[in-house]
């Protein structure tokens, strides 16, 4: 499951007789709490093949957000990483927008999705022209938000940036009780990551072709083929894996190898939630969420950072982590995590919801929506 459909999860949780809106939904793609909501679609789900070729609808899709017709409600909540803030509020209505990154293949991504010879002369030349028109409409439907929530700091500067609009910020879930210590700690290090070009691997698997460490990969993806022919031997690719599996890696490896920059990143937090400190790259995310050893806090380590994206670079952290292992703690590794659990996450944002419409409405003069909680 998603960073985003966790999210999603937790705010059918608490309110339970919403309507959820999305551009198109196919059947038994989400977990039963959202696929049981009431799911509205827009005219863009009636297009034949839809789910398939959604990427190539993407310009329609700001005018599909905008079709809903939202005049009955006094509270939108949108979950948003590309278009849902852009939806058209009534005049009396509260929006709050919780936003994973505003629409990166337009703005700070534009160029490593499109550039660097990745499509053709026409077709880059066809898509600069909707990713200008893209561009425009974000920005100006940024105006449509009363309250912007981030997933990270690291995401509230981006929603400063490309919207000049002060953010909030409210940490995802994670569901850090689905994991582990085990006492028994293997000779290998874990890479659990889609394979996409930005997500790095390839400087992970240059750095361990060097050192001839024992490396393994979780995940597939786009870039799988050109990743396994540079790889050696030491390397194995296990694919696509269960929960349970995937638990399994997660509490027995070495540590968690995160080459990637990240908006939030889930995967950190859930190796440390199995005790596994995490050799990071120090940007984006990595930095709210793992302790570096040899920090200026009281704090202990969690994890260590290389700060460039380099295979030299991530081949001295792992060499420091070798010799410093007896520094990490397992349990404070796992306690450290335990503060962006799900449980957490809930309590906050139902805070912030309740807050942020009470100040509303007491403006408005009107009551507070019913709100249940489940206590689970």
């Amino acid at each position: 499951m998603r960073g985003g459909e966790k999210c999603l999860e937790v705010f059918c949780e608490l309110f339970p007789d919403a309507d959820l809106y999305t551009l198109i939904h196919t059947n038994g793609s989400v977990t039963k709490i959202i696929e049981d909501r009431n799911i509205k679609t827009s005219f863009i789900q009636k297009i034949p093949g839809i789910e398939k070729y959604y990427r190539f609808f993407l310009p329609f899709f700001p005018l599909a957000i905008e079709s809903f017709n939202l005049i009955e409600y006094d509270l939108i909540l949108s979950s948003s990483h590309c278009v849902a803030k852009g939806i058209i509020p009534p005049p009396n209505a509260i929006h709050i927008s919780y936003v994973y990154t505003p629409m990166r293949y337009v703005w700070d991504l534009y160029h490593d999705y499109f550039g660097n010879n990745r499509v053709n002369w026409f077709s880059e030349k066809i898509i600069s022209i909707f990713a200008h028109y893209l561009r425009m409409w974000d920005a100006a439907s940024s105006n449509r938000v009363d309250y912007f929530t981030a997933i990270s700091r690291h995401i509230a500067k981006r929603v400063e940036k490309y919207y000049r609009r002060k953010a909030d910020v409210i940490y995802p879930p994670v569901d850090c009780n689905k994991f582990a210590i085990s006492e028994r700690v293997e000779d290998f290090y874990l890479i659990v990551s889609a394979f996409a070009p930005y997500k790095r691997l390839d400087i992970a698997i240059e750095a361990f072709n060097k050192m001839g460490l024992k490396l393994k990969i979780i995940g597939d993806g786009q870039d799988e083929k050109r990743l396994r022919r540079i790889a050696r031997q030491n390397i194995e690719f296990l694919g696509w894996q269960d929960d349970n599996t995937l638990k399994e890696y997660y509490s027995k490896c070495k540590a968690l190898i995160f080459p990637g920059e990240e908006d939030f990143g889930i995967v950190p937090v859930e190796a440390m939630a199995s005790g596994r400190p995490v050799i990071a790259y120090g940007k984006g995310g990595a930095l709210e969420t793992v302790i570096p050893l040899n920090h200026k806090s009281e704090e202990k380590p969690t994890g260590i950072f290389f700060y460039e994206q380099t295979p030299e670079a991530l081949i001295g952290a792992v060499k420091y982590f070798e010799k410093n292992q007896e520094k990490f703690d397992k349990n404070v590794v796992r306690n450290h995590a335990m503060r962006f659990d799900r449980k957490i996450f809930k309590e906050k944002i139902r805070n912030y919801i309740i807050e942020k419409y009470e100040d509303y409405q007491r403006s408005l003069k009107k009551q507070r929506p019913d709100l249940a909680i489940d206590s689970h």
